[in-house]
């Protein structure tokens, strides 16, 4: 569900009632491009612009989009599907794919990460686990190779699955059954200096327990919040308290200092009738919130002193993607172009040229009704693009999160 620029630098942005300056070096934006109807890229620029991002991540290396940005400012994080997993283990493979997708492009386009396979663990396949790190540390010698790894860092996206206890955020831990895969992949993150990656989504944590789970404690809005009882921290938002979670569980296994950074993060405007607060109203306030804290550089309590790094999901709703319907309305914009809803972003400047089509998925109608989603297709598309019910599916029934303090003395289980 992550994810603000220099070359917008005097311009301001009214996101939720707030004016918010676009210079918000820690938000980006996720491109997914599923979808028969989007934009064509260089008509994608403005767009990316008006909403202040300067990075940008994809699920796959477009060239067609890496060609429209070059010389634009915009940083970009490329990815490696899940698909290519085991061919990337042959290191002659893996340079050539990085001669293609990444040298080929530099300097003009300023890419700085490969994102190599997305939530790979938490499909429970050893035969693409298995494949994760060497693909990884094939990458990482290609570009030692072609001497770019002074400037381009290989990592990988987590689900939030992968932790096996996230309540209170201080006893955050990751799967036993993980931590042979995790720990030689976070030595390697150490040893490159590359960032550890989570997709995190209040969202799910609403829509599993809607009755339990305060709504303002999700959308970033002002309530009273929970008490790490261990810590004494105080959390006010669910987000910030997952991403504890995350740095606690890195502790726990060793790793103090790595740095985290939330590869996706957002919320639909439209679902099924099970899947409750998937409204405009709720997309705005989420989105709108979170640019505010970001803006505002807010920290979580554990790491107050480090800036957060988020990538916003996504910038357009995209109507070929399977599962829900949420699945096709994350996006901040609509395939024409203009706002999927009113999130207050002023100065959208979009090209009249632009690839037009239907806006599949986008209505203002609130969902409504309660219960747990029906079982999604899982894999990968051909982008590498994988679907979020998919991650949230195991998610649902592997990650139990205990929320002790939101109502009053009764200790409720929470899926994140």
């Amino acid at each position: 569900m992550e994810f603000s620029r220099r070359h917008c630098s005097t311009m301001l942005f009214l996101i939720s009632g707030f004016v918010i300056p676009a210079m918000v070096a820690s938000v980006g934006v996720n491109y997914g491009q599923i979808a028969n109807n989007l934009p064509s890229p260089d008509n994608v620029i403005p767009l990316v612009r008006s909403i202040g991002a300067n990075r940008v991540k994809l699920y796959d290396a477009d060239p067609k989009v890496l060609r429209a940005f070059a010389n634009t400012g915009v940083e970009f994080i490329v990815g490696l599907g899940n698909e290519f997993l085991s061919k990337m283990r042959d290191p002659n493979k893996a340079q050539d794919w990085v001669k293609t997708n990444v040298q080929a492009f530099l300097p003009a386009t300023k890419i700085t990460s490969i994102a190599v396979g997305n939530e790979v663990l938490t499909f429970n396949d050893t035969s693409l686990s298995g494949c994760l790190l060497p693909a990884m540390q094939s990458v990482h010698t290609a570009l030692v190779t072609l001497n770019l790894d002074k400037q381009v860092m290989v990592t990988t996206a987590h689900s939030l699955a992968i932790l096996e206890t996230s309540y209170p955020p201080s006893a955050g831990a990751f799967r036993r059954d993980l931590k042979n895969c995790i720990t030689p992949i976070l030595d390697f993150h150490v040893k490159t200096g590359s960032p550890f990656l989570i997709n995190a989504y209040p969202f799910f944590a609403y829509k599993a327990s809607p009755k339990q789970v305060p709504i303002d404690f999700v959308l970033f809005q002002p309530n009273s919040g929970i008490v790490d009882p261990a810590t004494n921290l105080h959390y006010d938002n669910m987000l910030f308290a997952q991403i504890d979670a995350a740095y606690s569980a890195l502790a726990a296994v060793g790793y103090k200092k790595l740095a985290v950074q939330i590869s996706e993060t957002g919320w639909p405007s439209k679902g099924d009738e099970d899947e409750v607060g998937a409204t405009p109203e709720n997309a705005k306030k989420y989105n709108g919130n979170l640019m505010k804290l970001i803006a505002q550089k807010k920290a979580t309590p554990l790491k107050p002193n480090c800036e957060l790094s988020i990538f916003v999901f996504a910038l357009f709703n995209e109507n070929m993607k399977p599962g829900p319907t949420s699945e096709r309305n994350y996006g901040l914009f609509k395939p024409d172009g203009t706002p999927a809803y009113a999130l207050g972003i002023s100065n959208i400047a979009v090209n009249s040229n632009r690839s037009s089509g239907g806006d599949a998925g986008n209505s203002s109608t609130p969902a409504s009704g309660s219960g747990i989603m029906s079982s999604p297709p899982a894999g990968s598309s051909s982008t590498g693009y994988l679907a979020i019910s998919s991650s949230t599916e195991r998610l649902l029934f592997q990650s139990t999160w205990f929320f002790v303090g939101l109502v009053g003395s009764v200790v409720l289980p929470l899926y994140i």
